[in-house]
């Protein structure tokens, strides 16, 4: 027998399941549908970072504050441990080049309030004593978190359901059909169909096929990233390092050059290094346009070690137990779509590349509140898609 909702949300990611559970919260009538598990895509293969510090200042640093204020919410009132800690980060500045944009950029999150500070060399080395002598410094933000996404994931699925929404894994959609008048009215899959005037598409890298189904054009690309994970031993790191250049990396910025060989900068690797709960830690990071092909490869992998030797030359004498990869959907702007389209009753939330874990709750927010006809809880007109067509 079909099935009626109120809303259906295609995508059991971070960012569906936030989306689904924000809208049960609301009362609202949910079906999320997967193709596969909850987490099982991209939200399965990444780290779980949740930071401000590698975020530009302005809309986007205010967008991810937003966010990042409510995971301890969420940690409270889930009946899921979803690993939440607030452990804050470190940028580790390279040279005294980095150093001269770095405090530029320090300042600028200062005047936002942020609790940014920069760390001379020595201050540094104090906190963190395996990295490279050789660094200029860092720059400290001390409200940095991190989440286990899978956990979340499931813990926002689960909450969900307690409030009365319907999971609906390793379903495949097939067809969304609107009425005579252009409005969302049918969910095909290949169980039951869903009878919904509205569909909310949060499939990430898979968000064109769906934005298809009803004639949109969603340009959004997989990018793929490759992480390491080394083995249990001594606290290589206190907390999540990443080097000041990562954000040159993220956002293609082009100011000033790192000392990259031609291999590192064609594969966007750049250093980052996150201990693990289980007292492991991970080490990446590459953006690298490669299809949907989510094998790792040598090369890349070789650049992403050789990168991180630079900042933790310890990490020669440990061993590497695997290497995963997973695939981010990218926006030509690195903004993410959080939006209503020109579909009645069709919404977008998807693009966020690398940030979908720290942007998922302040997703599953604002697109609540969208459905709902309430004040957003900011100025949504930047990740609206219009902004691809003016």
């Amino acid at each position: 027998m079909d099935k009626t909702a109120d809303v259906a949300v295609i995508g059991g990611g971070a960012v569906g399941t936030s989306i689904a559970y924000f809208l049960a919260k609301k009362n609202m009538d949910v079906v999320l549908v997967d193709k596969g598990g909850i987490a099982a895509g991209t939200s399965g293969r990444c780290d779980g970072n949740v930071m401000l510090n590698d975020t530009l200042p302005g809309y986007d640093c205010r967008l991810k504050k937003l966010s990042l204020d409510l995971f301890p919410v969420l940690a409270r009132e889930l009946d899921f441990d979803i690993g939440w800690s607030q452990k804050g980060s470190v940028l580790v500045i390279e040279s005294d080049l980095e150093m001269t944009v770095a405090r530029e950029y320090c300042g600028q999150m200062q005047e936002l309030g942020l609790p940014a500070r920069i760390l001379d060399r020595q201050e540094l080395l104090a906190d963190e004593p395996h990295l490279a002598k050789d660094i200029a410094g860092g720059m400290e933000m001390a409200c940095d978190g991190a989440i286990n996404p899978m956990a979340m994931s499931q813990g926002l699925a689960y909450g969900a359901e307690k409030l009365g929404a319907k999971i609906q894994t390793h379903t495949v959609v097939r067809e969304i059909r609107r009425d005579a008048e252009g409005c969302i009215k049918r969910v095909v899959t290949d169980g039951n169909d869903i009878l919904t005037p509205r569909v909310v598409n949060a499939a990430g890298i898979w968000a064109g096929e769906v934005g298809r189904m009803v004639g949109l054009d969603l340009p959004i690309e997989p990018r793929q990233g490759q992480l390491i994970v080394g083995e249990r031993s001594f606290r290589v790191g206190k907390r999540k390092l990443q080097e000041f250049g990562y954000i040159m990396a993220k956002f293609e910025r082009d100011d000033y050059q790192r000392g990259l060989t031609p291999e590192m900068e064609k594969y966007g690797v750049a250093f980052v290094f996150e201990p693990t709960e289980p007292g492991t830690f991970l080490v990446g990071s590459s953006r690298w346009f490669a299809g949907r092909n989510i094998a790792n490869s040598v090369a890349v992998l070789r650049c992403i070690a050789q990168r991180a030797m630079r900042f933790l030359p310890i990490l020669k004498d440990i061993k590497f137990i695997r290497t995963y990869a997973g695939l981010r959907p990218y926006s030509p702007d690195h903004f993410p779509i959080v939006s209503d389209t020109p579909v009645p009753g069709y919404y977008v939330a998807t693009g966020h590349e690398g940030n979908g874990i720290g942007l998922a709750p302040i997703t599953g927010q604002l697109i609540a509140q969208m459905i709902t006809g309430e004040k957003t809880a900011i100025d949504v007109e930047p990740l609206k898609f219009s902004r691809f067509n003016a």
